[in-house]
């Protein structure tokens, strides 16, 4: 991967690099976050998912009609190219993620990516279902400058996918997102003295401000 002058950005979280690489005679891009030490994150990632200290986060275009079965390897492999080291989150979409829109709310930060081809609502009939065949994964990074619990970090994914839904509607999507949507939550990790904040939903403090900053990117994402 060869790295790019990214857009100027306001971010101070999350500065994120673009990254550009050639695979089966393609040009992909991706998005990184090299976080460094101090972040705890939860995330629905195929790798690096879960709860537990990261030190990056890599959104990585892949081709449509992605075949491989060993996802977490590719993304190992793209996020050591990148100049990656530690534990990491990596995602992966069809969608553009240059058209990629950063969005902040009272400290919180949030990045977004959006393909909406494949779309549908989560309690859909189960005859039916299209394929996916193109572009249809919205990728959410977002990051919150103070220690969340366990609790409120699982309430921080639950309050972001509610402000995606939210911006689906405004945007006229008849849809609650896609069946491939992906998700990375990073908090501070907690140091002497500091307070652990046990809330996280759309009416808490950080949680109405996370709400916030995912909304306006994902708003911001989305194709007309």
């Amino acid at each position: 991967m060869t790295a790019t002058i990214p857009p100027p950005r306001t971010a101070v979280l999350m500065p994120v690099q673009q990254l550009s690489r050639i695979e089966h005679g393609e040009r992909l891009q991706a998005l990184m976050w090299s976080a460094g030490p101090g972040w705890r994150m939860i995330s629905s990632a195929v790798l690096g998912g879960g709860i537990g200290e990261r030190t990056w986060v890599l959104n990585a275009q892949v081709t449509h009609g992605y075949r491989r079965t060993d996802p977490g390897r590719h993304l190992t492999r793209l996020a050591g190219e990148a100049g990656a080291r530690g534990i990491g989150v990596g995602l992966m979409t069809a969608a553009d993620v240059q058209a990629y829109v950063h969005a902040e709310d009272g400290g919180t930060e949030a990045v977004a990516t959006a393909g909406v081809r494949i779309r549908g609502w989560a309690a859909s009939p189960a005859q039916g279902m299209p394929a996916p065949s193109g572009p249809g994964t919205i990728n959410i990074i977002a990051a919150v400058p103070v220690p969340l619990s366990d609790s409120a970090l699982v309430n921080a994914v639950a309050t972001a996918t509610e402000a995606k839904v939210q911006a689906l509607l405004d945007a006229g999507y008849d849809c609650s997102g896609t069946p491939t949507d992906a998700v990375c939550i990073a908090a501070r990790t907690a140091g002497p003295g500091d307070e652990v904040h046990a809330f996280a939903g759309p009416r808490s403090l950080w949680g109405a401000r996370l709400a916030r900053s995912v909304h306006h990117a994902v708003r911001g994402a989305l194709p007309e």
